[in-house]
């Protein structure tokens, strides 16, 4: 069944930030991640405003997970630590 990650953020440091999305791109690419949505307009109905939304699909949410625990995304968070209040979720389609 596939899954999709879903991650609210908001970047309080923009070039920190952009070394995290590229490496995070590559991890997400490399473990079969198809980007559905990132940035973008977005309308905030409930909860906190966090302006950069991404969505993205995987063919489960055991790939998805991998990617998150993978070297490469790992040493991506290490850029967005500090550069981004966040919230990542990742939940099976149905």
């Amino acid at each position: 069944m596939s899954a999709l990650w879903i991650a609210t953020v908001k970047v309080t440091d923009d070039e920190a930030y952009a070394k995290y999305a590229a490496l995070a791109t590559e991890a997400i690419k490399a473990g079969g991640g198809e980007i559905l949505a990132r940035g973008g307009r977005y309308v905030q109905l409930e909860g906190p405003d966090r302006p950069r939304n991404v969505v993205v699909r995987y063919p489960s949410l055991e790939a998805a997970e991998a990617v998150y625990n993978s070297e490469t995304y790992q040493k991506a968070l290490t850029f967005a630590v500090g550069a981004s209040e966040r919230e990542v979720v990742v939940v099976e389609e149905v």
